[in-house]
């Protein structure tokens, strides 16, 4: 089995194919071959199979990112939500045209590939009050939530049309981030959490009783492998899946790092941003979810274990990237 992640250099794109090195293996079936792609070439890694690294545009995908011996895309490959209102031409050109290019490097090949898509809460609105069910509209109000809704329903025809075998997964917004604080409106859903743990001050832009919807990496993870691997005939025509998140306010979130860290909910500081809030409280604060578990997608953990996931497997890494 041949596998390929766009955004393969990014934090996401990373854990994916960190999960495929330590196994070898999607599912039950061993890989033969795994190609990062990202706007500069990624970094290789250590794996029990050749790993290839190539940069490009994902507009314009170069030749050997997806071939014919491909039989499975992670599209992770994305202009997050605050650089894509802040920059609609390089919004539309990697989340539209790259979207429109991997249709169209799959629909070239003998044997369709399953695509694995991110897409994103952001691409439903409701604000605070919405418990939104698994058919509720796709109605975003911000131009990353609806190139992503646009990029599902290009994929969605494409599997309709045989060209590829598309699962499309509206992730909730990811925390905590490690590394870096991104462009994302939702950056601070992480800072809030991984600068106090590094032992920084950070800033928080909403109300304490701000509800997210969210997802630790490695369910993230768990979730883009799972739908790899799964029969998509289960799936049916609608593409789209709300993976099972979890709701929780801003000031749950503090309280669970406070438990486990005493101390660190003193380092962040609410300072008000209204173009923050104006983004993010357009998007819902919970789904119901109730078609993923009976897809084998597993339940996102308490905030408790979302604080020592990334104690456990991203701290570190996360201190010595930023030489703290």
């Amino acid at each position: 089995m041949h596998i390929t992640i766009l955004g393969g250099g990014g934090f996401l794109g990373r854990k994916v194919a960190q999960a495929l090195a330590a196994t070898g293996r999607l599912g039950l079936t061993p890989i033969t071959s795994l190609t990062l792609f990202d706007l500069a070439a990624p970094p290789g890694l250590p794996a029990p199979f050749p790993v290839t690294c190539i940069g490009g545009d994902v507009a314009q995908l170069p030749d050997g990112v997806i071939t014919r011996h491909t039989n499975i895309v992670f599209h992770l490959a994305a202009v997050v939500s605050a650089a894509a209102e802040a920059d609609y031409d390089l919004g539309r050109r990697v989340n539209l045209r790259g979207t429109d290019a991997v249709i169209d490097a799959c629909r070239g090949l003998a044997k369709p590939p399953r695509v694995v898509f991110t897409s994103s809460v952001a691409s439903f609105s409701g604000g605070q009050s919405a418990m939104l069910d698994d058919d509720a509209r796709q109605m975003p109000r911000n131009s990353y939530g609806a190139q992503k809704a646009a990029a599902e329903l290009m994929l969605s025809d494409a599997s309709r049309r045989g060209f590829l075998d598309a699962v499309n997964i509206r992730l909730p917004t990811i925390s905590i981030r490690p590394g870096l604080p991104n462009k994302a409106a939702s950056s601070f859903i992480s800072a809030i959490l991984r600068e106090p743990l590094l032992g920084l001050r950070t800033s928080l832009p909403v109300d304490e009783d701000f509800r997210v919807w969210i997802a630790s990496p490695g369910f993230a993870t768990a979730w883009l492998l799972h739908a790899a691997a799964m029969d998509s005939s289960l799936v049916g025509p609608d593409r789209g899946i709300n993976p099972p998140g979890l709701c929780a306010s801003v000031g749950e979130m503090l309280d669970a790092m406070e438990t486990a860290h005493p101390g660190t909910r003193s380092l962040v500081e609410v300072a008000p941003d209204a173009a923050v809030a104006a983004i993010v409280g357009e998007w819902p604060a919970a789904f119901a979810a109730t078609r993923a578990p009976g897809l084998g997608f597993a339940q996102q953990a308490p905030l408790a274990d979302l604080v020592a996931e990334f104690k456990a497997h991203d701290l570190a890494d996360t201190r010595a990237m930023r030489g703290l």
